[in-house]
């Protein structure tokens, strides 16, 4: 099975994490994984003014921060995976990437913020869920 782990370095991705860990019979080595990080953009001010070399710095940086540690986690634990991160809205990116990449199933954590949040200032998961065909797994 090819399945994709949507990270973002909270603690929220570490109990997906962690549940993929206990969960080795199903989702354990075995299947092929990438995992997934979209870098959300710099303003085109900000851009602008620290000009491009800073920019694209910054985008590695943080994307070596969060991944990092998945890495460390899923070698600790005997799981290969490929790494990718993108720019752009983490939603968007997740669920494009998804797609485009034939997943059989993508794996998140979930903040588990209330219905009223929700509903006024969206979520990842649920714009991930409205956008996205392939089977979702969130983790609480």
């Amino acid at each position: 099975m090819k399945i994709l782990l949507a990270v973002d370095g909270s603690d929220y991705t570490k109990r997906m994490l962690s549940y993929l860990a206990a969960h080795k019979d199903a989702l354990g080595a075995g299947h092929a994984y990438t995992v997934f990080y979209a870098v959300l953009p710099v303003t085109h001010r900000a851009a602008a003014f620290a000009g491009p070399e800073l920019v694209h710095g910054y985008y590695e940086d943080d994307a070596r921060v969060v991944l990092g540690p998945v890495r460390t986690f899923l070698s600790e634990h005997g799981i290969e995976a490929a790494f990718v991160h993108k720019v752009g809205h983490p939603a968007e990116e997740i669920a494009s990437y998804a797609e485009a990449g034939n997943f059989d199933l993508l794996v998140m954590g979930s903040h588990g913020a209330g219905a009223l949040k929700n509903l006024v200032l969206g979520s990842v998961a649920t714009k991930v869920l409205a956008r996205c065909s392939v089977p979702v797994l969130l983790v609480r």
